[in-house]
């Protein structure tokens, strides 16, 4: 079996609680085809990069799972079926980590977003050169 990385956004509308039972039911479509979900984490109703279908937030939801081909398979037919999902992503890993996600670190904790511009030259104001 391969260890995977999955995540699927739900639509904004739906409660916590619908989404709770969405992430259930794939849960037991991996479960009864041979997998295992080694753990899931709800990440909340966050904003989007960009628009999907005019709505601007989504709930997250990511799922740490070791399962067969066939059961991801299974599970990304069913999300690709459902209206109240909007779009899903699975990245196949080498390990699962046992620790939090980064979306579920205090912001503390996370890796600074800026990059390190290391020797450049200070930035001079225009005309100055």
């Amino acid at each position: 079996m391969a260890l995977y990385e999955h995540v699927f956004i739900a639509r904004p509308d739906l409660t916590t609680q619908q989404v709770e039972t969405l992430t259930k039911e794939f849960s037991d479509i991996i479960e009864s085809n041979g997998g295992k979900v080694a753990g899931s984490e709800y990440w909340g109703l966050r904003t989007m990069a960009y628009p999907i279908k005019k709505s601007k937030k989504a709930h997250y939801v990511m799922l740490n799972l070791d399962t067969p081909h066939a059961a991801l398979a299974e599970c990304e037919r069913q999300e690709g079926l459902s209206e109240d999902i909007m779009r899903f992503m699975t990245i196949k890993v080498d390990e699962l980590k046992a620790e939090p996600s980064v979306m579920m670190r205090p912001s503390s904790d996370r890796p600074d977003r800026r990059r390190d511009h290391g020797d450049r030259p200070a930035r001079t104001e225009k005309g100055d050169a």
